[in-house]
């Protein structure tokens, strides 16, 4: 009997954390619907005078503590198992789409990005736009798909090298690109059909002896799936790290012009500092447990919701420039944890 009550509890607050977290939009990408002129505020005592009042921490205790005993008895009593085994094999079959997947959430947005006019982020505008668009739909075909990723990925770090920091709103990219570069091409694609031509017997590119690519001989001996989910953690958790510690705890006053904005108070009646100190520890959260591997499915889900109540709290907010995290986090869901985080140790999950 006691176990009964226990494990419904757990169940009860993890639905209790799940619905408080839905219900409160994210800020997001702050840089994107503001013009940075909400003035500066000292983010310590920002803080230091949300927390001194009583409303405000109880709320923050709360939210934060009910997640923690939500986690804590999910772990010790493993509610919904069958539910949670099906799922979870479920999403870990659909691996031999995560090429596709990632191309799709690095390419689209690439080709925007160029007719739009900037480089990866809407913070840094150019001229540049064939090459993005030309990277873009090369990745969409599945050509030449690893020289592409790499030569993509060489590109954004040279931005962050001479943008400093505004490129960091874009991080994820280094997770799809790599993601990119580790899984190859995957099917459909031109690769894969022209490698199938270059290896049957009477085609031309048979008769001619064209070799196989290096780079997916080189690549080919990594494991593919670990590699890729660990690179995908850490780039989407450090983003939204970044989020939530540098556009909203750091620049709490851009942050509070958002919620001014928008009336975000009408939507869910709190404070406004409490909606930007709020927001920016959630992020940080999901950001943290994703950097560690730590229910990673769950919080890849959490990152996804986020997102879009954002883009329905926010409605000037540039959705094509959340397209890659769109993307990146519903591939998190396939790739879970891994072997290299903290699901894996606990949970033996893959």
């Amino acid at each position: 009997m006691r176990r009964f009550v226990v494990k419904n509890a757990g169940r009860a607050a993890v639905l209790a954390v799940a619905v408080a977290a839905l219900s409160v939009p994210a800020l997001a990408h702050v840089d994107y619907v503001t013009q940075g002129s909400g003035g500066y505020v000292n983010p310590i005592a920002f803080l230091l005078e949300v927390l001194s009042r009583p409303a405000n921490a109880t709320l923050l205790f709360l939210g934060g503590g009910g997640a923690a005993v939500a986690a804590g008895g999910y772990a010790r009593f493993r509610p919904f198992q069958t539910d949670l085994t099906v799922a979870r094999r479920t999403l870990q079959s659909y691996r031999p789409y995560l090429p596709w997947m990632f191309r799709l959430s690095v390419g689209l947005p690439l080709v925007g990005a160029g007719f739009a006019g900037y480089l990866f982020t809407p913070a840094v505008p150019t001229s540049l736009r064939l090459f993005q668009v030309a990277l873009g739909f090369l990745l969409l075909f599945g050509l030449a798909t690893r020289w592409v990723a790499v030569v993509g990925l060489g590109a954004y770090l040279w931005v962050l090298a001479t943008g400093w920091p505004e490129p960091l709103l874009a991080l994820e990219y280094v997770g799809g690109f790599l993601g990119i570069l580790f899984l190859g091409s995957g099917q459909p694609s031109a690769d894969g059909l022209l490698r199938r031509l270059r290896v049957t017997d009477g085609t031309l590119l048979h008769r001619f002896g064209v070799g196989g690519d290096p780079l997916d001989r080189l690549v080919g001996r990594l494991d593919a799936p670990a590699a890729t989910g660990l690179v995908l953690r850490v780039a989407v958790g450090a983003q939204f790290v970044y989020l939530g510690v540098v556009q909203k705890l750091m620049q709490p006053g851009d942050a509070l012009q958002v919620v001014s904005k928008y009336d975000l108070t009408a939507v869910v009646p709190v404070a406004p500092e409490l909606w930007v100190a709020g927001a920016g520890l959630t992020e940080t959260a999901v950001g943290l447990l994703l950097l560690t591997g730590t229910f990673t499915r769950a919080s890849g889900a959490v990152a996804f919701l986020l997102f879009t109540t954002t883009l329905f709290g926010l409605p000037d907010d540039p959705v094509l420039a959340h397209v890659s995290l769109f993307g990146l986090t519903s591939a998190l869901l396939v790739t879970g944890g891994g072997p290299f985080s903290v699901d894996g140790w606990l949970f033996g999950d893959d």
